[in-house]
């Protein structure tokens, strides 16, 4: 499991360590994980030249410390200094290593550097940069960037962004994952994470990650004296006759394997498609769970409302969405998109985008019940639990059909008895690593992504 803490959370566990520690020993243990990332990334260090931008936090002292290592490893190492109060220590040891400081506006030595160290703002900062940070990144434009702990100019404890901040490479943060490293937007300016252990000892998270193993462990398997009732049965009410393909790809989804049986109810002419196309698949009866809403239209409402009696969990999906209010306070998994969240909840879609964990909670809260909002990183929510951010797919996965596969999917997951927090969120990561499969790193449609699904679940089960 990634888990990703709080500015407040992290500095209490840094006080709290730093107080059985010597002084400086947590900075140097910092400095020497971020100066060997560096190295990795520059594949050696002798004659290569970095550029710190170092500004008054800790993060430039990190830096400074940094650049001592790289310079004593061959690196040529040269220090823009961007506050008029940066860590004295680190500064002096820089300069006895053989590394130069100055100003950003006095004239550089010469020669282009390899790579840039963003040790600009701390993670206690807020966002926007400054502008004379914004213009020494703008003369960078085009070197490689190592932030350190956080990008400078994101906001860590939501993953937005609020104007100029820099755009990494490749993030080396120290104890725990921060929220920015996970979430959309600032997510995508964070680059690969690095994360470097210094020992801290850390409260529950505010976000995690799934990884392979816990989605492993998490996952329903047959018993040995299994059958396909208490496998579960999952019923989906999708498609109509506009959309009779939301029907066949909400069951491709729900028919992966994971629940020992599927029901389609709809109209008379989708069915026959749906049997035909899956002939596993049976007509209506009693069900552990229900998928409603992908291609109902005008349906959906009652779609719904038929299902609420049953008592089972239920995803709720595309046009039920409109209706999510009947089942605030129950089972469920609501799965919207941005533009979808944006109307449950009243707001921009634009504000939804630039802020998808701040309304991936105000809509659990005020739904009372599990939001699985779907983007480049899936967020699910439910009040009183760490947000889980998916890590898995492709950009590939952002084509047609492929939400109504993820609907079904989850159901599926549900009807086995994961709750809908767990089915929500192992449903989301099977479908992004499927998504990646199908893809092998191109196009990949929404059928296909349901048919690679068995196959990572027998990975991951092997």
């Amino acid at each position: 499991m990634i888990r990703a803490h709080t500015v407040e959370q992290v500095r209490a566990a840094e006080a709290a360590l730093m107080a059985t520690l010597p002084e400086g020993a947590l900075m140097q243990r910092a400095a020497y994980g971020l100066a060997h990332a560096v190295l990795d990334l520059l594949g050696g260090g002798y004659g290569r030249r970095v550029l710190l931008l170092v500004g008054s936090g800790d993060n430039g002292g990190d830096a400074l410390y940094a650049g001592v290592v790289l310079a004593r490893r061959g690196v040529q190492v040269e220090a823009w200094l961007l506050s008029d109060r940066v860590h004295e220590g680190g500064l002096a040891a820089l300069r006895e290593a053989g590394g130069r400081a100055r100003r950003p506006d006095a004239p550089p030595t010469g020669g282009r550097f390899d790579v840039v160290v963003d040790g600009i703002v701390g993670i206690g900062g807020r966002p926007p940069l400054r502008a004379d940070a914004a213009a020494a990144l703008e003369a960078l434009s085009g070197v490689p960037v190592v932030a350190v702990d956080t990008p400078s100019g994101v906001d860590v404890d939501t993953g937005e962004l609020a104007g100029a901040h820099v755009t990494a490479d490749v993030t080396v943060t120290f104890g725990t994952h921060k929220v920015a490293h996970l979430v959309d937007p600032a997510a995508r300016a964070s680059g690969a994470v690095h994360l470097v252990d210094i020992g801290l000892d850390l409260p529950a998270p505010a976000l995690e990650a799934l990884q392979p193993d816990d989605v492993a462990r998490l996952l329903p398997r047959p018993t040995p004296d299994a059958h396909k009732y208490t496998r579960g049965v999952v019923g989906v009410r999708a498609g109509s006759t506009t959309y009779p393909g939301a029907a066949l790809l909400s069951v491709a989804g729900a028919a992966c394997g994971l629940a020992g049986m599927v029901r389609y109810v709809g109209d008379a002419a989708v069915a026959d498609r749906v049997r035909e196309a899956h002939p596993e698949v049976v007509g209506d009866g009693r069900v552990q769970a229900w998928v409603i809403g992908s291609g109902s239209a005008d349906t959906a409402e009652a779609q719904l409302a038929a299902t609420l009696d049953d008592g089972v969990p239920v995803v709720v999906d595309a046009d039920a969405l409109e209706h999510a209010d009947m089942v605030a306070g129950r089972p469920a998994v609501l799965t919207p998109h941005a533009g979808e969240l944006a109307g449950m909840l009243g707001v921009d879609r634009h504000e939804v985008e630039a802020r998808p964990l701040h309304f991936a909670r105000v809509a659990a809260d005020a739904y009372r019940t599990t939001v699985l909002l779907k983007g480049r990183r899936t967020l699910v929510a439910e009040a009183g639990r760490a947000v889980r951010v998916t890590t898995t797919g492709t950009p590939w996965l952002a084509t047609a059909g492929a939400g109504d596969v993820l609907g079904g999917l989850v159901g599926a997951l549900l009807a086995a008895g994961l709750t809908p927090y767990d089915a929500a969120s192992v449903g989301s990561w099977l479908h992004g690593a499927a998504a990646t499969s199908a893809s092998r790193g191109g196009p990949v449609v929404a059928t296909e992504v349901a048919r690679a699904v068995p196959g990572v679940v027998a990975a991951l089960t092997s």
